[in-house]
């Protein structure tokens, strides 16, 4: 039997272009092209049926290493915390002052793209610092 190699991670949200555009700031992923026939997504998500226009969207990695997120509208707000997040490892390899300073800098990018710093975790005698934070409809992720 084969083994699968490829994950997708997929978002629940409210606004999924405008979710997907947040995570390819974050993580310098691109919105890839439109489907076939379609000069734009805006012409492709005008040619679907009312309901279904701005539905969902995509973006990915362009050195094709990353997973592919996908977001999907639903009707329901975010109620509970995550049970899956994404590390954003943006300290990897670094220790101490160094890691913590690197990460509040990257925190205080993604403030400005509208993310919210929940708590600042210094390192301690187990586990480098870390930041908790969410993004701009309120899912959960760390950058570590």
């Amino acid at each position: 039997m084969a083994s699968i190699k490829q994950v997708q991670v997929t978002f629940d949200c409210a606004e999924p272009e405008r979710v997907a555009r947040f995570w390819c700031e974050v993580l310098g992923y691109v919105v890839p092209g439109p489907p076939d026939g379609f000069a734009t997504w805006d012409d492709y998500h005008r040619s679907l049926p009312a309901e279904r226009q701005g539905a969902s969207f995509a973006c990915s990695d362009p050195s094709g290493v990353g997973p592919r997120l996908f977001f999907q509208r639903v009707p329901e707000g975010k109620v509970v915390k995550n049970r899956v997040h994404l590390d954003v490892r943006a300290g990897a390899g670094l220790v101490g002052e160094e890691r913590l300073a690197t990460l509040q800098a990257e925190c205080a990018r993604l403030v400005a793209l509208g993310a919210v710093c929940e708590q600042v975790m210094p390192a301690d005698e187990e586990n480098e610092s870390c930041i908790r934070m969410h993004d701009i409809e309120g899912n959960e992720f760390c950058l570590d």
